[in-house]
């Protein structure tokens, strides 16, 4: 048995993060502010080959996946973020057929995108195997996907899987946890880029796109360079209780000039929607591009940085 799953196996788990029936998170990627959950029972702990891997039962939030010190899931919210980066997509091809995941090891995307008659194959691709074999154990209604018959799972890098694929999909969602560690290279241009070329010709993409009250800036660059690679680029939010500030964005963007992301291309009847979502619904779709006003003028200062760097 190896110390990670002896450790896991003791009668008494403890995590740094975890102090006086609290858990306190301590990423440094949004400096000055921690959520905290009261925890009812660490489930499990685990050093990964990528990273540290906590998984608590929380007194209001159900069972909660944390990487690095920071919350990537819980039972009680998780479906506004899973619904949303897979929907808005999804809803806006004509007809997705094949579809990649690029991280998403708890399962939650793979759950949603099966929810689609038209797709006929889905891969996951995700670098940690703990996270897939963790969340089957103790997210079983987000890991439900992993038994479906069109799902396809690979453990390995993302970013070297897409090296090798052209034209080859008609959907890629990428949902990474932050910009550091084993994410850092799913926010950069290349790795834009790379999407482009595995898409087919009319693909769209969704990425996780960070929060606007946190780092908007960062946004504006990510929306900025995307311009450059697709003719269409979009930033969409969502509201999600237990990321930082309470809010979750995507970059959303296509490689066909004509696609209206804002406005879902196909639909699901009231009754459909209902049955199938606790969040999305065609008009929560429209209203997720709606901006705040600080958030459109950081993005217009960048489009007018932009624009001087071309004259010069």
């Amino acid at each position: 048995m190896t110390d990670s799953a002896q450790n896991s196996a003791s009668a008494t788990l403890t995590h740094p993060n975890i102090k006086d029936g609290w858990f306190m998170e301590s990423s440094t990627f949004w400096p000055g502010q921690r959520m905290c959950l009261e925890v009812n029972e660490i489930l499990h702990v685990e050093k990964s080959k990528f990273q540290d891997v906590l998984i608590f039962s929380s007194k209001t939030y159900g069972n909660v996946l944390v990487l690095d010190g920071a919350i990537q899931a819980t039972e009680r919210d998780e479906f506004s973020y899973q619904e949303m980066i897979t929907h808005i997509p999804m809803m806006s091809h004509p007809n997705p057929k094949k579809v990649l995941i690029i991280g998403g090891g708890d399962g939650g995307v793979l759950r949603e995108v099966v929810k689609h008659d038209s797709v006929e194959e889905v891969t996951l691709v995700d670098i940690d195997e703990a996270v897939i074999r963790l969340s089957k154990k103790y997210l079983p209604g987000m890991a439900v996907g992993f038994a479906h018959p069109k799902a396809k799972v690979i453990v390995g890098d993302g970013f070297e899987f897409m090296k090798n694929r052209k034209n080859q999909f008609d959907v890629i969602i990428t949902d990474s946890s932050d910009p550091v560690g084993p994410a850092e290279s799913l926010f950069g241009y290349k790795y834009y880029q790379l999407m482009h070329e595995a898409l087919n010709e009319n693909g769209i993409a969704s990425t996780q796109g960070e929060c606007q009250w946190l780092h908007a800036q960062l946004i504006s660059e990510v929306l900025s360079f995307s311009k450059r690679i697709y003719p269409v680029a979009e930033y969409a939010f969502t509201t999600i209780p237990t990321y930082p500030s309470g809010q979750i964005g995507f970059m959303v963007v296509s490689k066909n000039k004509e696609s209206n992301l804002k406005t879902p291309l196909r639909t699901w009847t009231p009754e459909t929607e209902a049955k199938l979502c606790r969040y999305y619904n065609s008009e929560v779709h429209s209203a997720a591009f709606v901006l705040p006003t600080f958030t459109k003028q950081i993005f217009r200062k960048q489009i007018e940085k932009d624009s001087k760097e071309i004259e010069n």
